[in-house]
């Protein structure tokens, strides 16, 4: 039976998208079969870190929100990605953007799209692609889209950065995914100083939320260099960065 992951933050610049990427990367490198749908369709961002640029997205989640194809015809084998660090057998990774245009995201902005088909594509993925884990990198905030991928995972990932907006705002979301009866939550801060004393910050936000602290990022120079351009986990495998993501995803496989 696949899981449905979805990760999500209340607001912007979290970081939300690249551990969307870490996460499920590691995810695969476990052998397992993994897709990631960007429906974050006002700001796409994930295929960035797959190498995707304008020219290379033929199709995307809009086409098929819109009518014009199956949302099948819209996934990515991008687990090449996956071959510069070691991988368990059966471990793919596929990509489901959205559409970088502008035309495309004024459109959505202005019209909509039926948030229903989301929930049947996703269901046409785990089917066609035979996966294991979907992963579903959300809009920040809470809207129709977010609420329906809240309502139909098994699991979710709220990022947070230890700020106080942050903080308010996630307490808003996890009350909102207790009320749709989620079946398991998990944090990830991140960004955090190194200053920090992360074993008090954990116990804190723990306390606070009732919600298990997956990990705490600690914020790194590494990251900052590498810019997205590529998947972390995948570049410096032995970073201590990626030994938290590994923690994480392991977590997220329990």
């Amino acid at each position: 039976m696949a899981k449905i992951v979805s990760v999500h933050s209340f607001r912007g610049g979290t970081g939300k998208s690249n551990s969307t990427a870490n996460i499920a990367s590691t995810v695969a490198r476990h052998g397992h079969r993994v897709a990631i749908v960007d429906t974050d369709i006002q700001s796409p961002g994930i295929h960035v870190l797959f190498g995707f640029d304008d020219e290379k997205i033929e199709r995307s989640l809009n086409d098929y929100l819109w009518g014009r194809c199956a949302i099948s015809d819209t996934a990515y084998d991008v687990s090449h990605v996956l071959s510069h660090s070691p991988t368990q057998a059966g471990g793919k990774i596929f990509l489901i953007p959205s559409s970088l245009k502008a035309g495309e995201i004024a459109r959505v902005l202005r019209e909509g799209y039926d948030v229903g088909l989301l929930n049947d594509g996703f269901q046409e993925l785990i089917e066609t692609l035979e996966l294991d884990y979907l992963f579903i990198d959300t809009h920040p905030g809470l809207n129709e889209e977010t609420l329906l991928s809240i309502t139909i995972s098994d699991i979710l990932l709220l990022i947070l950065r230890p700020d106080r907006q942050d903080f308010q705002g996630t307490a808003v979301t996890v009350d909102v995914a207790r009320k749709l009866e989620v079946p398991k939550m998990l944090l990830m801060i991140n960004k955090a100083l190194t200053s920090y004393d992360f074993d008090a910050m954990r116990e804190s936000v723990q306390q606070t939320y009732n919600v298990p602290v997956a990990g705490i990022m600690p914020l790194s120079e590494e990251m900052i260099q590498l810019a997205s351009s590529e998947v972390f986990v995948l570049r410096y495998p032995n970073h201590p960065l990626s030994k938290v993501i590994e923690s994480v995803a392991q977590q997220v496989m329990a």
